[in-house]
């Protein structure tokens, strides 16, 4: 089976890691949580630091999460957060999501959230969390669409950012607008039984000096940003540029910012 070719865009930057240790099944995943039962066996694709597998764990109890990612490290965060909650019912593994090391039918939930963005096959990985998902069972998937997201006031500088981060995606072998794709990568994996739907996250408020933030230093000190300049797509100054707008925005009363997202569950 083919390999990982894509190379992750954001990296584990501590301004990347801030973004995703917010995340939660209630805020994440909430078009899955009503499918989950105690004593499922559930697969977490691209756990990342943890938060929303602790939080499967938590649901699906005394059912066990088998939680795996490309890198050691980043497993080992998430471990901890599961010593923290006391999860007793959680497991952690690297795993290539093209070529996942589990038996067919080993899982009663496969799920992945914004994993498929990142990797280099969507479909061969779909085609992977399919095979590991017993008949009956579901795989559930979640992804964001850069191309749509929507801001307001329209800060000069922010449209620079999204468009250049659409360029770095795909320079490194993802899809950046994965959202509105997730149902024709699924038919072509073979799924039939398929429930398509839309969420989003919205940042306005107080939170939007932390999304602003964040962004802003993952542009100029994460792996993102390397990217950017080593693939000849931005110099340092227009990064420079760029998170000077995005804390320009964020310093906005009225700021507002929408991340939709596509989400599927698919039935096995």
């Amino acid at each position: 089976m083919p390999k990982e070719t894509a190379t992750y865009t954001h990296g584990h930057h501590e301004s990347v890691l801030r973004s995703h240790r917010w995340r939660t099944a209630a805020n994440s995943a909430a078009y899955l949580i009503g499918r989950l039962a105690p004593g499922q066996r559930v697969l977490d694709v691209g756990c990342g630091p943890g938060t929303i597998t602790a939080d499967l764990a938590a649901l699906v109890a005394p059912g066990r999460v088998t939680a795996v990612d490309t890198g050691r490290e980043i497993l080992d965060q998430a471990a901890g957060v599961a010593a923290e909650r006391g999860l007793g019912n959680v497991e952690f593994a690297t795993a290539d999501v093209h070529a996942l090391d589990f038996a067919d039918d080993s899982f009663d939930v496969v799920h992945a959230h914004q994993v498929l963005q990142h990797v280099g096959d969507p479909v061969q990985a779909l085609r992977e969390m399919r095979r590991v998902c017993r008949p009956g069972g579901i795989v559930a998937v979640r992804d964001s669409d850069y191309a749509a997201m929507a801001w307001y006031p329209d800060v000069a500088g922010m449209t620079e950012w999204q468009e250049l981060y659409g360029r770095v995606a795909r320079a490194n072998g993802g899809e950046p607008d994965a959202g509105r794709r997730l149902l024709s990568w699924a038919r072509q994996a073979g799924f039939t039984r398929i429930t398509p739907t839309a969420g989003a996250w919205c940042f306005a408020g107080e939170d939007r000096a932390w999304w602003s933030g964040l962004w802003a230093d993952r542009t100029t000190a994460s792996v993102y940003a390397q990217l950017a300049v080593d693939g000849g797509h931005a110099r340092p100054e227009q990064l420079t540029a760029i998170a000077e707008a995005w804390r320009a925005w964020g310093e906005e009363p009225d700021a507002w910012f929408l991340v939709p997202h596509g989400e599927l569950i698919c039935q096995v």
